[in-house]
């Protein structure tokens, strides 16, 4: 055998060793591929770990409406108010010559005249009363109390418990509107009355109706 058919016999075999490799590594390939390769991941399901629901809910909705309440500036307004009220009760102790430590409550009757109540004289009592109904600047200060006050104090409590415990008061959502502009303590004040009276509930106990209110100084009722 000459040199030259030798080579082309090398060359040969060596071509046709090539031309079968590829085949053999497809096949170990897919072989590789079939054991390796998990299923197609299919789309989670909600009763799938992987789901996560996404956006806000109605709920996420309502607490955010609520939460943006300027309730400081509530509570700065309605304190205005009170201590009016406390240091006119508490220098008509001083000018009956009282002890400054005296328990007295005020509250409106049925025929909206402010009456007195505590351990005190009748004569006293009946003068101080008296005072009271006179002065404009009280009467007005007590009536803004008397709807002010129970209305923030609602408020207060159920976000209390909105951020403590999650809990959504569905009284508070209804009070609150969308538009921040229409969410000033009196439109919250006038809504709330409004619930009150037609839908009442344990949740309106706090403020049952606007007779029943009572300041009351030096005492912890």
């Amino acid at each position: 055998m000459s040199l030259l058919t030798s080579l082309i016999q090398a060359s040969t075999r060596f071509q046709q060793s090539l031309e079968k490799r590829p085949a053999v590594n497809d096949a170990e390939g897919q072989k590789a591929k079939g054991i390796g390769s998990a299923d197609p991941l299919q789309p989670a399901g909600p009763g799938d770990d992987r789901f996560t629901p996404s956006g806000a809910s109605f709920g996420d909705t309502n607490r955010l409406k609520s939460q943006k309440l300027p309730l400081a500036d509530y509570k700065q307004t309605v304190g205005q108010d009170l201590a009016f009220i406390r240091e006119t009760l508490r220098h008509k102790l001083a000018e009956y010559n009282l002890n400054p430590n005296s328990a007295i409550s005020v509250n409106k009757n049925e025929n909206g005249k402010i009456e007195v109540g505590g351990n005190l004289a009748e004569e006293t009592r009946t003068r101080i009363e008296n005072d009271l109904n006179v002065n404009k600047n009280f009467e007005d200060a007590f009536s803004r109390l008397s709807v002010n006050e129970p209305t923030l104090h609602f408020m207060d409590n159920a976000l209390k418990l909105n951020q403590a415990y999650g809990v959504n008061n569905s009284l508070l959502d209804t009070l609150v509107s969308e538009n921040q502009q229409f969410n000033g303590l009196q439109d919250l004040v006038h809504r709330y009355d409004t619930l009150r009276r037609s839908a009442p509930t344990d949740q309106f106990e706090v403020a049952a109706n606007r007779g029943s209110y009572a300041f009351n100084l030096n005492t912890r009722a």
